[in-house]
């Protein structure tokens, strides 16, 4: 099992299609339903052996949250916030160009 390239707070883009988001939440390895997985286009199918990413997500539609493998994920350095209005249930700000999950977070 790899270590995730990416932490909880991480602004990140995706690789192919035109989203970014704020990293949430991590699995070691794929945690979704199958059905999930055979949606995904054959030809850009990612491996379930990876880290897959839970993100508050943005695009030009809205918000939302997405599910990511690690292989399809690139860093945002925009340094732009993430308007997901689920931010503030999840991280305290910004600081470094990257948000600071509440758990990190001294009460």
């Amino acid at each position: 099992m790899r270590t995730a390239k990416y932490q909880l707070g991480d602004l990140v883009r995706h690789r192919i299609f035109p989203f970014r988001g704020v990293i949430f939440d991590v699995d070691p390895e794929f945690a979704n339903t199958e059905e999930w997985y055979e949606a995904i286009p054959e030809d850009i199918r990612p491996s379930k052996d990876q880290p897959f990413y839970h993100l508050l997500a943005e695009n030009s539609e809205g918000t939302y949250t997405a599910y990511v493998s690690e292989q399809n994920l690139l860093p945002d350095d925009s340094g732009e916030p993430i308007p997901h209005p689920d931010i503030d249930s999840f991280f305290v700000g910004m600081e470094g160009g990257r948000y600071v999950p509440r758990s990190e977070h001294a009460h």
